[in-house]
């Protein structure tokens, strides 16, 4: 994967995150949403290192890719596969989310969920 100047990794894209996120945000429900936001807003810190923003910015491609394992327009299970990708570069990255980070995501998913 290789990066560029505007922080993206094959695959992925700022619009292609935000459009994912603004078209199947209640359809993914606030979970997905939410730790796609953290990853997201991570990524966006200068003190995240590049190792750490290349696993983001692949959880993030996967996420917002049209072809997953499982579907995206199945019911209540078509998320779990992103929910999964999402939940395990969270874990290896979990250090460069602070209060800041989940505070933003939170504020964030609250326009589509409150």
């Amino acid at each position: 994967m290789s990066d560029n100047s505007a922080g993206t990794t094959e695959g992925y894209t700022d619009e292609g995150f935000w459009n994912k996120v603004k078209l199947f945000a209640k359809k993914a429900g606030r979970e997905v949403i939410e730790n796609a936001l953290c990853l997201y807003y991570a990524a966006q810190r200068p003190d995240t290192p590049k190792w750490a923003k290349t696993i983001i910015f692949g959880a993030l491609a996967y996420f917002i890719t049209p072809l997953d394992a499982i579907p995206d327009l199945t019911p209540l299970v078509g998320f779990s596969d992103d929910l999964g990708a999402l939940a395990a570069a969270l874990a290896m990255v979990s250090m460069y989310i602070d209060d800041a980070v989940e505070s933003q995501a939170a504020a964030k998913a609250a326009t589509w969920f409150d």
